[in-house]
């Protein structure tokens, strides 16, 4: 789960930057204030939910006369046409938050929807799907929810919870043997240490000194399966590197333990939600 307080910082954030400094003047000027609604969020597409509780959030903000009802929650599949929420209330404030609201859930289940159809594709074996921190700026916590609303596993949130070293740290450090040395000296036991190697001479040397988790960075499929030979279970095995829903199959039934892909976060599509408003009455 999100902590509540974060979805609300942002819908706040992005309520105020939709509704600048005179509010929605469309609504204010041609929607009686006295007039009431009901609307249906609903899926044009099928896809993974994820994002619910910030559309919630969004009319609850502005409106609070506004009622939110969850028909699909988060990590649920959805055919096109299904109803996704309810709402119902003052007409104005439900245009007013109508697109912040989409725009959350909609971003949101991309990245579940498409986490799901990776996770699909390597379901027969024993690898995971992971991201990365290749995220919208400000928004990694949400993006990484959504992948697990997916089905995938989270990687590291930021440069400070695990030790990655990758192949600039390396050269920089003077060789994978030292910089792992200096890793292992730097931080402290509960911190995890995962290293990047491009080539299999670079895998021997990390088996000699030993790391947590091995990212096996852009290697072909039999580099990857000697990879895992060599390892031997001795740690975590990672591929990572140009990976997309025609590639992963082969790369996870190489025998790795977990695949990561930017492309989650990066590149998922908007799933296609739209929200379709009745007027009900005006008092």
């Amino acid at each position: 789960m999100l902590n509540p307080m974060l979805i609300e910082d942002a819908v706040r954030a992005a309520l105020k930057e939709d509704l600048g400094r005179a509010g929605d003047i469309t609504s204010q000027a041609i929607i009686p204030a006295t007039a009431m609604a009901k609307a249906v969020i609903a899926s044009r597409q099928a896809g993974v939910i994820a994002g619910i509780e910030f559309a919630r959030a969004t009319f609850a903000i502005l409106d609070p006369h506004l009622k939110f009802e969850v028909l699909v929650g988060d990590g649920q599949a959805v055919a096109p046409g299904v109803e996704v929420a309810r709402i119902s209330g003052p007409a104005r404030g439900l245009l007013s938050t109508e697109r912040v609201a989409l725009n959350y859930l909609g971003r949101l289940s991309g990245i579940a929807s498409l986490t799901a159809k990776f996770v699909a594709a390597i379901a027969h074996t024993e690898a995971k799907i992971a991201d990365t921190r290749k995220t919208t700026p400000g928004l990694r916590a949400f993006e990484k929810y959504a992948v697990r609303c997916g089905g995938g596993m989270n990687h590291r949130f930021g440069l400070d919870d695990a030790v990655l070293i990758k192949d600039n740290h390396i050269a920089v450090a003077g060789g994978v043997a030292a910089a792992l040395r200096a890793a292992k000296a730097g931080v402290g036991h509960l911190v995890k240490i995962e290293i990047e190697v491009d080539d299999l001479l670079q895998l021997a040397e990390v088996i000699a000194e030993g790391a947590d988790v091995v990212l096996l960075d852009n290697m072909s499929l039999t580099q990857l399966r000697e990879a895992v030979k060599m390892v031997g279970g001795k740690m975590f095995c990672e591929a990572s590197g140009n990976v997309t829903l025609a590639t992963v199959k082969d790369i996870a039934e190489t025998g790795v333990d977990i695949i990561s892909s930017g492309a989650l976060t990066h590149s998922a599509p908007v799933l296609d939600l739209g929200l379709d408003i009745h007027i009900s009455k005006a008092v």
